[in-house]
């Protein structure tokens, strides 16, 4: 009954991958509503050139509109937003992004780890956090501020992820609200939608 009343309607979901994550999202965009009410922000570890293939990539497989963040653009619902490459993602109070070009955190920019944290302190207990495969530990740290805020941590399940060192490292170390199969997340973002 209280996790009803402290998680009643998902504000914002942020999805972390590295390394192996890019089959993950190319099986979960295809699946998801067009009823998405929340907005969908994707931090995923890659080389600078070649900006525009994963915005390309993953528009052409789902019905939302998906872009680069931007500074100062508003979150809106129906929409992804893939942090740049080279660039850490924040989001403010006012829940606009801004975009940081400080020091990497765990060997990357943008780290995941940043956007957790950034994403936490301003949904709160209305933050939904999904981490993916990858070869790092980044995103640990910001599922625990995720985790202390009362946001919802869910955890790629490392026996499914093509480099499971990222999401074991956060199955050791961090509370989570789900374990998931690659299967079983594009419906498990469905129903975070408001009924």
């Amino acid at each position: 009954m209280a996790e009803t009343l402290t998680f009643n309607s998902c504000g914002a979901l942020v999805i972390g991958g590295s390394a192996g994550s890019l089959d993950v999202l190319l099986e979960i965009f295809p699946a998801l509503s067009n009823d998405i009410d929340f907005p969908i922000i994707l931090v995923v570890h890659r080389k600078a050139n070649n900006e525009s293939l994963l915005t390309d990539l993953l528009q052409a497989r789902t019905v939302l509109n998906v872009r680069e963040a931007e500074e100062k653009t508003p979150l809106l619902a129906k929409n992804v937003y893939i942090a740049p490459a080279d660039y850490h993602l924040l989001i403010e109070e006012d829940k606009t992004f801004s975009l940081d070009y400080s020091e990497k955190v765990n060997y990357s920019r943008p780290s995941i780890d940043v956007t957790f944290q950034s994403a936490a302190e301003v949904f709160k207990y209305s933050l939904v956090c999904i981490l993916l495969s990858g070869s790092n530990a980044d995103g640990v740290n910001g599922l625990k501020v995720v985790n202390n805020l009362g946001g919802k941590v869910v955890i790629q399940n490392p026996k499914s992820a093509i480099m499971p060192y990222m999401p074991q490292q956060a199955f050791s170390n961090v509370k989570a609200d789900a374990v998931l199969h690659a299967t079983e997340m594009a419906e498990y973002i469905n129903n975070l939608i408001k009924r």
